[in-house]
């Protein structure tokens, strides 16, 4: 189950599904799907970059989280099939 935590000194923000949103949230964005960015790639400088571009071209926002060893872009649930299509078009395997 996907669930990320930042924090800085200004807020406490959690990405989780719906259903595990403490009832005591002062503010919530419901309406997001994730897709988690793989390949060997991974370190490369500007692999972020580049696919969150391809989606700015075409007027999709995104909110991107990246771990360690892994990216997340995360669209607005009426963007998602869209993105998905962009990416593929755009020679990216979607899995």
């Amino acid at each position: 189950k996907f669930c990320f935590i930042g924090k800085t000194d200004e807020e406490i923000s959690l990405v989780c599904p719906i259903m595990d949103v403490p009832s005591n949230a002062i503010e919530r964005e419901d309406g997001w799907r994730a897709f988690r960015i793989q390949g060997d790639w991974i370190f490369l400088a500007g692999v972020l970059a580049k696919l969150s571009a391809l989606l700015a071209e075409k007027g999709i926002g995104i909110f991107a989280i990246s771990t360690f060893n892994t990216d997340y872009i995360l669209t607005k649930e009426e963007n998602f099939s869209f993105a998905l299509e962009i990416l593929s078009q755009s020679g990216y395997q979607v899995i």
